[in-house]
């Protein structure tokens, strides 16, 4: 938990999801009251890679705040492909919209790799919320952000090429998730070329065509399971040439 932030394993390391929230999450957005408050609901449950926390259009309510690891948000376009919607890194809440209103989940949440999830009910959820407003607010805040997101992410791509949605795409994950290094980053999660193709809003083959380019030209390297950006700016450039 972590109100147990001074804790250290054997090996004289904090445990990983003592270490600091990621700022855009809800615990990154929370004190350390508040963070406390929050992790002594519910119980904590580990999940083994590539299972589904929720599936869309289910009537479940409960939340989930993810302690460690990522997950990959999808839904079902038109078409009934699998879209990929967003990523969710440590500290996000996940499945605030059923408990907030009460409908079918919106979304499926599935792990990349090991997870671990605090499982909160919604009548404690809400209950929280009523009792800390600090926490209701920061709710607010982090479901305005994924909707601003979701709009930007739709804006952005009006009248580009696969190119440039593809360029545009690996340059939000790896600001929002990357491992930073200078002018590079490394997005340590799978992510397979149909999904990047659903994000950029692409066919797969034209997503193909633009990472080969993008290898070619040295701005990114691909591995197992990871995604190297060398070069950020270069990146940047190639997405937002106006800029």
């Amino acid at each position: 938990m972590e109100g147990g932030c001074h804790s250290r394993t054997g090996n004289g390391r904090r445990p990983a999801e003592q270490r600091a929230w990621h700022p855009a999450s809800l615990l990154g957005r929370l004190d350390r009251a508040d963070r406390d408050r929050l992790l002594a609901l519910g119980t904590r449950v580990p999940h083994p890679a590539d299972q589904v926390l929720l599936r869309e259009a289910e009537h479940t309510d409960h939340v989930l705040v993810l302690l460690q690891g990522l997950v990959k948000v999808t839904g079902h376009a038109d078409d009934d492909r699998e879209a990929l919607l967003a990523v969710r890194v440590r500290g996000d809440l996940l499945g605030e919209l059923a408990a907030l209103d009460g409908q079918p989940r919106s979304a499926t949440v599935t792990t990349c790799g090991p997870v671990v999830t605090q499982v909160v009910t919604r009548t404690a959820f809400l209950a929280c919320l009523r009792d800390r407003p600090r926490i209701a607010h920061a709710v607010n805040e982090a479901v305005v952000a994924k909707l601003r997101a979701a709009t930007t992410h739709r804006v952005n791509f009006i009248g580009c090429d696969a190119a440039t949605r593809l360029a545009r795409v690996l340059h939000h994950l790896a600001m929002t998730y990357g491992e930073r290094d200078g002018d590079g980053a490394v997005i340590r999660w799978p992510i397979t070329q149909p999904e990047l193709a659903t994000m950029a809003g692409a066919s797969e083959p034209s997503v193909q065509k633009a990472l080969r380019r993008l290898r070619a030209e040295g701005v990114v390297t691909t591995g197992y399971r990871s995604i190297r950006v060398e070069g950020l700016a270069r990146l940047r450039s190639i997405g937002y040439p106006d800029l």
